[in-house]
């Protein structure tokens, strides 16, 4: 639909920048991609000397479902754990160094605390993912036709008037409107070429995560839908993890022998924690994620 204002005679027009803007954060976030990268490790250590123990990438579907894989605690989920691992090494770039933190220090507690205001950031870096997810590609498309036939069938009426010798009696009105429907012409032009740029760069981004979007055709929006689910839960287990973090340095205060992070005992491999090995947490990893792509 176009709104005129009568006063300067503008269209204001479907703006798609939000859509570009969706697909640059995703491409340009740092945070996002070392997330990924996490839970690729991550998946790759649980899965090691299988066929899936040197996976390449995985669906951005699987982030959903990190949540669903539960440490023997049964509360422990696999993003928890990515989550302590990742505010601990951002909290220590903070700091400008590259001592590895002493799990019994408190600059240990100072670079978690660091790091996990990096991750929950998160959230407000992909504003623009989070709005495109709201939008609907064909709700979108069907406003940019309407706008077309809009000012199609208002050129109708002007010839309509000139046709039956009414452009004296009304020349005013047909001069505002052709003024009118020069401008929305112009803008329209511009608005299709917008749309057509937003949606390329959505078909890239989505082969970029995805390798394929023709699975995604009918959905086109889909991945920005993906990461914005993602995010909320993300925000919801960065604030559980500052919680235990936090009753965690309340513990060591007063000297209970509580470890760090009590969700992640010392494990007998390091390269993994004890409450996520054995076979039964492997089977979870693996029963959601079957498209990774492994070489």
């Amino acid at each position: 639909m176009v709104l005129v204002d009568l006063r300067c005679h503008r269209p204001h027009l479907i703006d798609f920048s939000f859509l570009q803007a969706a697909c640059e954060e995703l491409r340009n976030s740092r945070m996002f991609f070392k997330l990924l990268e996490a839970v690729l490790k991550t998946g790759n250590r649980m899965n090691v000397g299988t066929n899936r123990g040197d996976a390449h990438a995985f669906k951005l579907d699987t982030l959903l479902k990190l949540v669903d894989v539960k440490g023997a605690d049964g509360k422990t989920t696999l993003l928890h754990f990515v989550v302590q691992e990742i505010i601990r090494t951002e909290g220590a770039r903070l700091s400008s160094t590259n001592q590895t933190p002493n799990s019994i220090s408190s600059e240990d507690a100072k670079w978690r605390r660091l790091g996990l205001q990096v991750v929950s950031g998160l959230s407000l870096e992909l504003t623009h993912v989070k709005k495109a997810a709201a939008m609907d590609s064909d709700v979108l498309s069907s406003d940019v036709s309407k706008l077309s036939r809009g000012t199609e069938n208002i050129s109708e009426v002007v010839r309509l008037i000139e046709k039956l010798g009414m452009v004296e009696s009304n020349q005013k009105f047909s001069e505002s409107m052709t003024m009118f429907m020069k401008m929305a012409e112009e803008e329209i032009i511009r608005i299709q070429a917008q749309e057509s740029v937003a949606l390329s760069l959505v078909k890239e981004i989505t082969e970029y995560f995805h390798g394929n979007s023709a699975k995604e055709e009918a959905h086109p929006f889909r991945i920005f839908m993906v990461v914005r689910d993602f995010l909320s839960v993300l925000d919801r287990v960065c604030k559980e993890v500052g919680m235990i973090n936090e009753r965690t340095i309340v513990s060591s205060a007063l000297k209970f022998p509580v470890p760090v992070n009590p969700m992640l005992p010392v494990p007998v491999n390091p390269t993994l924690p004890q409450v996520f090995s054995g076979s039964n947490a492997s089977k979870q990893y693996n029963s959601f994620d079957d498209e990774s792509e492994s070489p």
